[in-house]
């Protein structure tokens, strides 16, 4: 949804201020994941929407594209690109502006971006743009209405501008050209913004003001902030600050205590409703200012058990299968290329063709060596990794896609003891009258598989009934999805093994759950009665 509406629906239905946050894109892949997690984090704060910045030059503008269409896709987190004509000729700006809309990103910032990297002054790349305005106006007329488009201010001046009003003359022309709303630069003078506000409204700019707001994390990192944009410092933060410099728990306490004041100065004036968190990739700082503002809620109430894709070619999904539960970007990676998502019901699962996880295997452990070592340690054991699934049950640090697993010599026993669950309730002559109470998938990494269920059933293990809807059955299980879910489950197992190193302890008890464990999935299908699942399996 565009920014702009999505803002005016908010506001109509209710008079609370709302925010949202600005990512940069990190440096390596480690820092991707890690940012992915942040997102995923921060999407329970519910922001109105997400931010992610464009490398100066372009350098980095393929992840800058890869991270929207993830948050878009994978998080559901409604995004705005950024997009400068640093470097950027018109086709490179086109090849972006594709990837976003192909995601169903519909929001753009547009800017004229800072000097390349390598120094000395701004020039308009040839074939480019030498102003924002001029892709603002490119940006309208080539995808018309699609795209809410924001441009950037400056109520304290810019380095290359220090007449204000000059400055407030461009942004008319920016808004001329098409723009939708406004994300100023970083501040800590509220009354100076109050009057800079005045002064725009008085020239006729009507769109909305979205304040960028810094959260101070240290004395250093506030004062070379400030310095860089040239911004003025209040005397009333100096003096709070100043004496507790080198403690950056207070300045941290302190510094929430300011900026929320002057946050809470501007939602006062009636020129601001909204406020633009810069979090540098980092949550704390800007979770401790919204809480001391209140605008913090409880989470929304999805009707899903999983988080809605904004992908436009997802927009009817309403069913997955619970392997990728917690496995989000593996299963929108492995169903991309479907041309219809499931809706209602599964319907045919043999003609769900799940993507070849050899083409998804880079990564599939989201950790680099060193960080799953921290988490996970170096098992010498079995026990070690029960200790770990433990960890996760308690939901500690472990592997997010863990699931159960049982000695292939104890499979037979395991398998009898179901069917004598099982038995009371399959007296008929007739299979078709039959019925399984506790319904399984077990199969090793050679595929041997054993199975009670149809090889064309689908069992929804979570459903709900809404008033003038059919009932949903958003979570299913069923034997196509588990034999994808395998193959990717004992990559993952292996991804792990290879960490450490070859003749390892650690290596060869991983590698032993390979070959010597079954991956099981069992379904208790009498919700209302007494548990049978754990049960069974304190008899093994």
């Amino acid at each position: 949804m565009r920014i702009s509406h999505k803002l005016q629906k908010a506001h109509e239905e209710s008079d609370k201020a709302t925010f949202s946050f600005e990512f940069f894109v990190p440096k390596t892949s480690q820092g991707v994941q890690n940012l992915y997690d942040r997102m995923d984090r921060m999407y329970n704060l519910n922001p109105e929407f997400i931010d992610v910045t464009w490398n100066a030059g372009g350098r980095l503008s393929n992840l800058t594209t890869d991270i929207v269409s993830t948050a878009q896709s994978v998080l559901g987190l409604e995004t705005c690109m950024h997009l400068t004509c640093t470097n950027m000729p018109i086709e490179l700006i086109d090849n972006a502006l594709k990837d976003a809309y192909d995601s169903g990103c519909q929001n753009i910032l547009a800017l004229r971006g800072d000097p390349p990297i390598e120094g000395g002054e701004w020039t308009a790349v040839e074939g480019g743009f030498t102003y924002a305005k001029d892709l603002v106006k490119y940006i309208r007329e080539k995808y018309g209405d699609h795209f809410d488009i924001g441009v950037a201010a400056y109520p304290e001046g810019h380095p290359e501008e220090s007449n204000v009003d000059s400055l407030i003359d461009h942004l008319k022309e920016k808004c001329d050209a098409g723009a939708d709303f406004i994300i100023t630069q970083m501040f800590y003078d509220a009354e100076n913004f109050i009057e800079w506000c005045k002064k725009i409204r008085s020239k006729g700019i009507t769109i909305p003001i979205i304040p960028g707001i810094m959260p101070i994390s240290s004395y250093a990192a506030f004062k070379r902030r400030a310095t860089w944009c040239e911004i003025n410092i209040p005397e009333n933060f100096e003096a709070k600050l100043q004496d507790i410099k080198d403690d950056d728990q207070l300045v941290r306490q302190a510094g929430t205590e300011l900026v929320a004041e002057m946050c809470q100065k501007l939602l006062d004036s009636g020129y601001v409703n909204h406020v633009h968190f810069y979090t540098m990739n980092l949550e704390k700082s800007s979770i401790m200012i919204l809480e001391r503002l209140g605008l913090i809620t409880a989470n929304n109430v999805d009707f899903l058990p999983w988080r809605k894709s904004l992908n436009p070619n997802r927009t009817n999904e309403t069913v997955r299968p619970i392997f990728w539960k917690n496995r989000k970007y593996s299963y929108i990676n492995r169903t991309k290329n479907w041309d219809e998502f499931p809706n209602g019901r599964w319907g045919d699962a043999n003609s769900a063709a799940f993507g070849d996880v050899e083409l998804f295997t880079s990564g599939l452990l989201r950790q680099s060596p060193k960080r799953a070592m921290e988490l996970w340690g170096e098992p010498t054991s079995v026990k070690d990794i029960s200790n770990l699934v433990v960890s996760y049950l308690q939901g500690k640090d472990w592997i997010q896609y863990l699931e159960f697993l049982i000695p292939k010599t104890k499979l037979n026993n395991f398998i009898q003891k179901i069917d004598e669950i099982n038995k009371p309730f399959n007296t008929s002559n007739n299979d078709k009258d039959n019925y399984n109470i506790l319904t399984f998938f077990a199969i090793d990494v050679n595929d041997d598989l054993n199975s009670n269920t149809k090889d064309d059933s689908a069992n929804a293990v979570t459903w709900g009934i809404f008033p003038g809807q059919e009932v949903l059955q958003p979570t299913i299980v069923e034997k196509v999805s588990f034999l994808a879910w395998k193959d990717e489950f004992y990559r993952i197992i292996a991804e792990w093994s290879h960490i450490f190193e070859e003749g390892s302890i650690s290596r060869q008890i991983i590698k032993s759950i390979i070959d010597d464990y079954a991956l099981v999935n069992i379904v208790d299908n009498d919700y209302v009665g007494n548990d049978k699942i754990f049960s069974l399996l304190q008899d093994l």
